[in-house]
């Protein structure tokens, strides 16, 4: 356990240091709730309550796919990886900072779409609806999270932040959390129950007091995680025969 707190407190510093990384980590789901939710759906507390939870799922999948995906992707590239790899503790400490890391990285990007929701709108949630919202992000950030590590062990850093770029807007948009949660365009309701994000987003709507979930948004929610861990554990096994081959 002190190994991985030792791990994540140098792999957090080491991010802080470069704070356009932190602040790129809030702005994009910041600016969307001051230009779109705000204007449009902040004087009706159920929409701008879910469409808070939007853009907390979006600040999720965005933290998880570039905290995983390029940071990977960075640390695959320095020239002490290898030597890390052969260490005794092995690799489970780096592993779990990064997850911590990504999870603090979470927590950081989700604090401003908060005070911009209780000062700016009309939206509300109880404290047990808070913390049940917390819990659905956590679920929702899994297969971004294991996503991102499937790129970021597959290809150099800056192969996978384009990559992660192109696959970032289209799963928002495609899963509708950028647009109303109570009536997207035909064709984003036909397509969204097939993307990962939808199904955060369902839970996170339920959470907060929104309708319940689908099944079929929750079960390709499953499938999406049980694939991108599959291919996150290729990549990471592919990476690791290569590198002591």
């Amino acid at each position: 356990m002190s190994l991985l707190l030792t791990h994540t407190k140098y792999r957090f510093l080491e991010t802080i240091r470069v704070p356009i990384a932190v602040v790129g980590n809030t702005f994009f789901p910041s600016a969307s709730m001051l230009f779109f939710v705000v204007p449009f759906a902040g004087d009706d507390p159920l929409v701008a309550t879910l469409a808070t939870g939007s853009m907390m799922t979006f600040s999720v999948m965005s933290t998880a796919l570039f905290t995983h995906g390029l940071g990977v992707a960075d640390d695959r590239a320095q020239p002490w990886d290898p030597y890390m790899r052969t260490l005794p503790a092995g690799p489970w400490p780096r592993f779990g900072s990064n997850i911590l890391n990504g999870l603090i990285m979470t927590l950081l990007g989700i604090l401003p779409v908060l005070v911009i929701a209780a000062t700016l709108t009309e939206a509300t949630v109880t404290p047990a609806q808070l913390l049940l919202g917390l819990g659905a992000l956590l679920v929702a950030s899994i297969p971004f999270t294991l996503i991102g590590l499937f790129v970021g062990y597959l290809l150099p850093a800056k192969a996978a932040i384009a990559v992660v770029q192109l696959v970032l807007l289209p799963m928002a948009v495609g899963g509708g959390l950028l647009m109303s949660p109570t009536d997207p365009p035909a064709f984003i309701a036909a397509v969204a129950p097939f993307l990962p994000t939808r199904g955060g987003a369902e839970l996170v709507w339920a959470a907060v007091g929104g309708p319940a979930p689908r099944a079929l948004p929750l079960v390709m929610l499953a499938v999406w995680t049980v694939v991108a861990g599959a291919l996150a554990v290729w990549a990471y096994r592919r990476d690791e025969g290569r590198r002591f081959s």
